[in-house]
């Protein structure tokens, strides 16, 4: 699968020495570069261009600045997919308007346009030839969106997410679909997706993709966004495992901080499941006719996976609720062998202290001071008092057996 190589990051803090103050600072490094890569609704920032629209400012795409100009050259990428039964084309749009301008092959019945990065001028080019509403146009360029299904006359607005691991770090952006009757145009931030297996298969003679309707292609993207989340999810499994042998022979202040960066991206990633299921349902209960009937029957499909990445990602959230626990646990276990070892340490030396102070005592009547064998017998009597505490304490279980 294409994804993209991981870019450096400035924020990933350094190691730590083990104090409160800097666990704290650390854990919120990790989950602001968490929040940024993710940007899930209500966790990321807007783009910089959208960032100064004020509450009560004009809808639609035309309020959104930079509409009438035109994007620097290689800023966007436009992928153009013709492919029928017999054939299957595939070709790079550089200038939208000759494009448009060009009639549509005859051997041609599904039509796929793929937008890596997303500029207000190019989608409301798009806009304008497909005539999709100005609002949805808004929702594609105001990431992030919550994953929804609006119907429109003669085509239906979809927003999904992507999510990608790149290197140990979860990503996620925004996908917007437009489904048409022999078009389908899918919107993504930023290049790099999980649809390479797609195209592979489209250049077969003989796919199922080249033989049925738009809606199938639709149905195939949707299922390589779902599946991706399984080898995600089999990352995070493998990385519990770890921190859970890493917790039990050492718990650390390094493995509480993974923990609760996974925990964070599993909840994440659940926000991101749960409405992608109601947007499969209601493609499965379609009755705009821009789903196939026998479509419907493989979007039950991707129902039924996705249902089990949310079983998958609350097995992994329960796990890591208690690696918590096991962490407190253990933390609290070493601290109580700290305060034992302590504890029958002092105990040895409290009666040998008090015996040096009764007789350490600045007062002239002490007899055993002017007895020759008084020093032998001290030493004598606090070795007894210590190998008889040891015996004790010994048969107790409290030293000496684990």
């Amino acid at each position: 699968m294409n994804q993209q190589d991981p870019k450096p990051s400035d924020s990933k803090p350094g190691p730590l020495t083990g104090t409160a103050e800097e666990l704290l600072r650390s854990l919120g490094k990790w989950t602001e570069q968490v929040r940024v890569n993710l940007r899930l609704p209500g966790m990321g920032s807007p783009s910089a261009e959208l960032a100064s629209d004020r509450p009560g400012s004009a809808p639609g795409i035309e309020s959104i600045g930079g509409v009438d100009e035109p994007p620097p050259p290689g800023t966007v990428s436009i992928r153009c997919t013709d492919y029928g039964p017999d054939r299957a084309e595939t070709h790079e749009v550089s200038d939208l308007a000759a494009f448009f301008a060009q009639p549509r092959p005859e051997w041609c019945r599904v039509r796929w346009l793929n937008v890596d990065s997303l500029h207000p001028h190019v989608v409301d080019q798009l806009r304008q030839e497909f005539r999709f509403h100005t609002l949805a146009a808004e929702d594609v360029i105001r990431v992030p969106q919550r994953p929804k299904l609006e119907p429109y006359e003669g085509h239906l607005f979809i927003v999904t997410r992507m999510l990608m691991l790149q290197g140990q770090a979860l990503t996620s952006e925004q996908v917007s679909f437009f489904l048409f009757k022999d078009t389908l145009l899918t919107f993504q931030e930023r290049p790099g997706d999980v649809w390479d297996p797609i195209r592979q298969r489209l250049k077969k003679v003989g796919s199922r993709l080249r033989t049925y309707d738009v809606s199938y292609l639709l149905y195939a993207l949707l299922d390589a966004l779902v599946d991706h989340c399984f080898p995600i999810l089999e990352h995070y499994g493998e990385a519990l495992e770890e921190l859970e042998a890493e917790i039990t022979e050492n718990p650390s202040p390094h493995a509480q901080r993974r923990l609760h960066v996974i925990k964070r991206e599993l909840a994440s990633l659940r926000r991101v499941i749960w409405p992608l299921r109601e947007v499969i349902s209601a493609l499965q209960r379609d009755e705009t006719g821009c789903v196939a009937d026998q479509v419907k029957m493989y979007m039950r499909d991707v129902a039924d996976h996705a249902v089990q990445v949310m079983d998958v990602v609350d097995s992994c959230r329960e796990m890591a609720a208690s690696l918590n626990d096991l962490y407190m646990s253990a933390v609290s276990n070493r601290m109580n062998e700290v305060m034992k070892i302590l504890t029958i340490m002092a105990s040895f030396f409290i009666p040998i202290t008090f015996v040096a102070g009764v007789y350490g005592m600045n007062f002239d009547l002490l007899p055993e001071l002017h007895w020759k064998y008084s020093y032998p017998m001290f030493w004598i009597i606090c070795l007894t008092i210590t190998s008889s505490l040891a015996v004790f304490f010994w048969r107790k279980g409290w030293i000496g057996r684990n």
